[in-house]
């Protein structure tokens, strides 16, 4: 089956559609691209990649980033938040 394309959902974003993916408005939207929370447009185009937004925010969110251990990326990011209080 094929979906219409007003059904998919893009992985290269606008960066209105970027900030609202983000929860936030344009501007604090390139803050956020200047403190490295999230990354900066795909070089060449006026696009946001969508998982890199992912990946950002994870990081910056503390959650794992690498291959995960167990295969369960909360799980890890739990098991290493409590190695670092004990």
């Amino acid at each position: 089956m094929i979906l219409p394309a007003d059904q998919i959902a893009p992985r290269g974003l606008t960066k209105e559609h970027a900030a609202a993916y983000c929860g936030c408005s344009t501007d604090a939207f390139d803050t956020w691209v200047k403190r490295g929370i999230v990354p900066g447009a795909i070089p060449g185009t006026q696009r946001w990649d969508r998982k890199a937004i992912d990946w950002y925010l994870d990081r910056a969110s503390g959650l794992p980033t690498e291959k995960t251990v167990s295969g369960d990326p909360l799980a890890d990011w739990q098991a290493s938040r409590r190695r670092a209080v004990s």
